[in-house]
């Protein structure tokens, strides 16, 4: 996943032996120091989550560190990042903290950080150390320096930053230009099987013209609950199952 982000659809398929290995990849260095930390530091990571409380002043805490990336070390950032994906609205870092800062609203801070669930997940994950890679490149490096030199036939699942919000929801948000790099990029992949999943929007379609694609909903819960149209593209060489 060159935009891995939570990497729930990697991991699902590295879960079910559907594929051997993964590679996880993602240019902010916040994400990156998280995966970085799972699969390096599980033990310390683990012990954070349990001493660690959930509470505003913490939250204050983490946010600081957030903005001082550069100046701790992967391991404190990469908790830093899963604290504040847990406790945000809709786990967007640089977003509000749920209950609100006054902690009135129905659910609270601590509503999805069941410490004792977070870190099953995070020990199941790094029982599978092996056979994830993590990278903290931009995709077009990825694209060009591993994954079009790989021998072995690979599934690329490409969840670029979304057009039109990407800047009000990722630290690293696309311009059009580099959306249009990393189409014609991914359009060229031949020896390798790919999709694509975007905001459907005009300019998108543009550049992935004359692909097989198909259009469907989602719900948002990012600022207020909504329903997005999403479209999702295929390599040609992609055998879709049948409707």
């Amino acid at each position: 996943e060159p935009f891995a982000g939570g990497a729930g659809a990697a991991l699902e398929l590295l879960f079910k032996n559907y594929v051997e290995s993964i590679c996880i990849n993602d240019l902010d260095i916040s994400i990156y120091s998280f995966w970085y930390s799972v699969i390096n530091h599980t033990e310390e990571l683990c012990k954070l989550i349990v001493d660690t409380p959930v509470t505003i002043e913490e939250w204050e805490k983490q946010r600081i560190i957030q903005n001082n990336y550069n100046k701790v070390s992967l391991l404190e950032l990469g908790f830093s990042t899963f604290f504040l994906n847990r406790t945000n609205i809709s786990g967007i870092i640089k977003g509000g903290v749920i209950g609100g800062y006054n902690q009135d609203k129905k659910d609270k801070i601590d509503a999805r950080f069941n410490k004792k669930n977070l870190i099953h997940r995070i020990e199941k994950i790094a029982l599978y150390k092996n056979k994830i890679e993590i990278f903290n490149l931009c995709a077009k490096q990825l694209i060009r320096e591993y994954i079009e030199p790989q021998d072995t036939q690979c599934f690329i699942y490409f969840d670029p930053p979304y057009y039109r919000k990407g800047s009000e929801l990722y630290k690293n948000h696309l311009t059009y230009e580099d959306h249009l790099e990393i189409a014609t990029l991914i359009k060229n992949i031949e020896n390798h099987y790919w999709i694509v999943t975007f905001d459907d929007v005009k300019e998108i379609s543009e550049m992935y013209y004359g692909f097989r694609n198909s259009n469907y909903t989602l719900s948002y819960s990012a600022g207020k609950a909504a329903t997005g149209k999403e479209i999702m593209f295929f390599s040609n060489n992609l055998k879709l199952p049948y409707k």
